[in-house]
């Protein structure tokens, strides 16, 4: 039998499958989410999301020391607020002296080459678990914005790296960029979850930091899952508005977008590999019915072939022991 092209002698070994890979994973890729509680030596499991855990700040930083080690150069933090520092106002999420403020002083100066970037979204202090200002049961817009810009330049002033709005509320990216412009600011940036959906995988998340909304659903201000085009007019504009990072969230239902969103922008894009993500390779590995290593290199060597330049991933410090 003769053939002319023959396609498998690239696969035929590790060596030439490696030779000729089109995507590859390093420990750059990756930027890992570390959710912060108050106190000290505290670090609590989270059921729903195995492995994983939320630390007071002192664990913290020997854990981002330990990332940074390891060659991850970006963190994206979060931290649970007290109950009784929650209102409808979002107050709390520009104390000076809040928890995420001092977090960012002190990762900073503990590993001043760490890449630190910030959840900016009022569900963690609001006492309906919303990403915004809640009046008659509706999810306010321009007022929700004020209270970003607030909180965005807060973060900035205690040394941010990066703020990541995580509210969906329009105009929100540009507000932000002329508060930066206007109080010399001008190296903090911005990345966008600029195609954040209403999705059911952020379930784990929400136990993490007690954010789950009181009332209701996000669908008023989070994408429909049902839409593409949405995602590249949203990602579009925030860019227009002085995004310097886009991102889709979550990763592996959405793969389809990050590579609509790659391809129309001019930007850096990176995407969430979410909670619920995790948390279902976890529970089919626990059966018994998935290879755990293979599954993590799989699943973010797909999120990366999508177009994504950074991934936030629970599984980062893994997946940079696999690598190595």
């Amino acid at each position: 039998m003769y053939l002319q092209k023959r396609n498998r002698i690239l696969r035929k070994s590790a060596a030439v499958r490696s030779l000729v890979a089109e995507t590859t994973l390093n420990p750059g890729d990756f930027m890992a989410p570390l959710f912060i509680d108050e106190g000290e030596n505290i670090s609590t499991p989270i059921l729903s999301m195995p492995g994983y855990y939320r630390n007071s700040l002192d664990l913290t930083i020997k854990e981002v020391k330990e990332l940074s080690s390891m060659g991850i150069r970006s963190i994206l933090l979060f931290v649970k607020a007290k109950d009784e520092v929650k209102d409808n106002t979002g107050k709390e999420a520009w104390n000076p002296d809040g928890l995420m403020q001092r977090s960012i002083r002190a990762i900073k100066d503990a590993v001043p080459d760490i890449v630190v970037m910030t959840d900016v979204a009022l569900d963690p202090y609001s006492i309906y678990g919303h990403d915004g200002i809640v009046e008659n049961g509706e999810i306010l817009n321009d007022e929700t914005v004020e209270a970003l810009v607030k909180m965005s330049l807060s973060h900035a002033e205690a040394g941010v790296d990066f703020v990541a709005p995580s509210d969906m509320m329009d105009g929100r990216i540009y507000a932000i960029r002329k508060a930066f412009e206007e109080n010399g600011f001008t190296r903090t940036g911005i990345l966008s979850y600029s195609a954040k959906y209403a999705s059911c995988f952020y379930g784990p998340f929400r136990d993490a930091l007690d954010s789950a909304p009181g009332f209701g659903d996000k669908k008023t201000y989070q994408m429909d899952p049902a839409n593409r085009k949405e995602a590249l007019k949203e990602a579009l504009a925030d860019v227009e508005e002085g995004a310097d990072i886009v991102m889709v969230k979550p990763a592996m239902a959405y793969l389809d977008i990050i590579r609509e969103v790659k391809n129309a922008v001019n930007v850096p894009v990176s995407a969430y590999h979410v909670s619920g993500e995790y948390a279902m390779i976890k529970a089919a590995v626990q059966m018994g019915w998935l290879d755990e290593n293979k599954a993590i290199l799989e699943s973010l060597t797909s999120i990366k072939r999508a177009g994504a330049d950074l991934i936030a991933t629970y599984f980062a410090k893994q997946a940079v022991e696999l690598l190595d």
